[in-house]
């Protein structure tokens, strides 16, 4: 299996959970993250803080607390935001969620109504090698994927499998810095109505260059070809 030496770059975590409402406005792909998120495992729970709240979702959807947001006070190598309820402690340093191979910048322990969790937040580390990697379509030229046909892109060692949203694909890929080249892509040969096919043909005439890689603080991975289009992922493993 080789190694692919990607940019230093970062993507910011963006979690879906089932958190009380807050004041933050819908995110698109690319766009600057506009809360602070954090997650931990076992048992699973989320934190966002925003301007003006913190919002925690515990043991699994159980537990739910939303406080005013105390302000962040400076402590060492990190802040701390202090309430009655929850005391939020956010230190920079490397964290592994224990679950999978996804890396955060900050190390993050919440107690909250006298419990105490570990977890991470902050930006989601770019993956050290693409190799054993899962991603799903966002979009494509710019182009939302249809909701109905399920998208995906795998890498494993120096190959490249999935579906754009017709047929399955797959082909060899190579990484030279922060530029990816692909193929030729072999695909089955099924007709599909509707979006697929336009959205597989979209992809394949992307992938018939060389594409530059990046990964925007939302967490996505962007494949941007040499005329500006692009397809947009978002990490599934």
């Amino acid at each position: 299996m080789i190694r692919i030496a990607l940019p230093a770059l970062v993507s910011t975590l963006a979690l879906s959970a089932c958190a009380p409402a807050s004041d933050t406005p819908p995110q698109g792909p690319g766009e600057p993250p506009t809360a602070y998120m954090a997650l931990g495992t076992e048992p699973g729970w989320t934190l966002e803080i925003t301007p003006s709240r913190l919002n925690y979702n515990g043991d699994y959807g159980e537990t739910k607390i939303m406080v005013l947001n105390p302000g962040a006070k400076t402590a060492a190598n990190g802040r701390t935001y202090t309430t009655e309820r929850l005391k939020v402690e956010i230190v920079q340093a490397e964290c592994s969620d224990g679950m999978s191979d996804r890396r955060y910048a900050d190390t993050v322990t919440l107690t909250a109504d006298g419990r105490t969790v570990k977890g991470c937040g902050g930006a989601i580390l770019a993956p050290t090698e693409l190799a054993g990697t899962s991603w799903s379509f966002v979009s494509i030229g710019g182009t939302p994927v249809a909701g109905d046909r399920p998208t995906s892109l795998q890498f494993d060692g120096t190959r490249l499998s999935g579906s754009a949203g017709c047929n399955r694909f797959s082909g060899t890929y190579a990484v030279d810095g922060r530029t990816m080249s692909a193929g030729p892509l072999m695909a089955t040969e099924m007709a599909c109505p509707g979006a697929g096919m336009a959205q597989e043909n979209a992809f394949f005439g992307l992938m018939r260059s060389p594409v530059s890689l990046s990964f925007p603080t939302d967490g996505t991975l962007i494949l941007t070809g040499a005329e500006g289009r692009t397809a947009v992922l978002k990490r599934a493993i």
